[in-house]
């Protein structure tokens, strides 16, 4: 039941014909796994906390560096040195002391992961290597959990929404050989524009909403590739891999 304070907060979503007071509702009820608070991480945290979703996980093991500060816009130079994870729950929590976060100040692994990813509906990932992402997509196959992806190199980046868990979807692996496991994507190797992050991020946040709420259309299946030096935006379907172990 809104409150209130909560017709005040989210008034102007309240407006839209297709949230309205049973999908804000949905909103608080709803929780998301956000697996990295870095450049996309801080974007998607900071919408989806703004918006209302009443149950919030963040996976991050790392510290804030001088560094992340040109793009990681959920941090201060203030926090330069401490652990993101709760400095990103600290932040949060000002700016919507309404809603739920837990924090997971640790690194994901094939031991940890199935136990977190349980307790959440939607799996948002925002790591920087393949070898995180291939576990994260590996665990939501097992979890039997939605998993909406993204990444960001330079001016581009590209937006997955997956669900590897029904027999007639793609996964994530199924667009990439599992050789690429152990290769350096980050952004002190290839660097990145940090409105880019921001770019991506709020598509993540924008999609976690739409599935939330159970609009249409369904993008399980596609990936949408954004090339933001060209304003250019492309969304395709992912083919299933009858090699990939989502198949099996």
């Amino acid at each position: 039941m809104l409150t209130s304070q909560h017709r005040i907060r989210y008034s102007r979503q309240l407006l839209l014909g297709d949230i309205g007071e049973a999908g804000q509702q949905t909103l608080l009820n709803a929780s998301v796994l956000v697996i990295g608070a870095g450049g996309l991480g801080s974007p998607l945290l900071l919408y989806l906390s703004a918006a209302g979703v009443g149950n919030i996980g963040i996976v991050d093991d790392d510290l804030v560096d001088p560094s992340n500060l040109q793009r990681q816009i959920l941090y201060t130079e203030s926090d330069i040195g401490l652990a993101k994870s709760p400095q990103a729950k600290a932040h949060l929590s000002a700016l919507n002391s309404g809603i739920t976060i837990h924090t997971y100040q640790e690194r994901l692994t094939s031991d940890n992961a199935a136990a977190i990813f349980a307790q959440y509906d939607i799996i948002a990932d925002g790591s920087d290597n393949f070898e995180t992402r291939f576990l994260v997509n590996q665990t939501c196959i097992q979890t039997k959990k939605p998993l909406i992806a993204a990444a960001v190199q330079g001016w581009q980046g590209q937006l997955y929404v997956v669900r590897g868990y029904l027999p007639d979807q793609p996964c994530y692996a199924c667009l990439y050989p599992s050789a690429l496991v152990g290769q350096d994507l980050s952004c002190s190797q290839i660097g990145v524009v940090g409105a880019a992050c921001g770019v991506l991020g709020s598509l993540q946040a924008t999609e976690i909403i739409r599935m939330i709420l159970g609009h249409h259309p369904d993008h399980s299946g596609t990936m949408l590739i954004v090339d933001l030096q060209k304003g250019l935006f492309r969304r395709t379907h992912i083919s299933i891999d009858s090699n990939c172990s989502c198949t099996f």
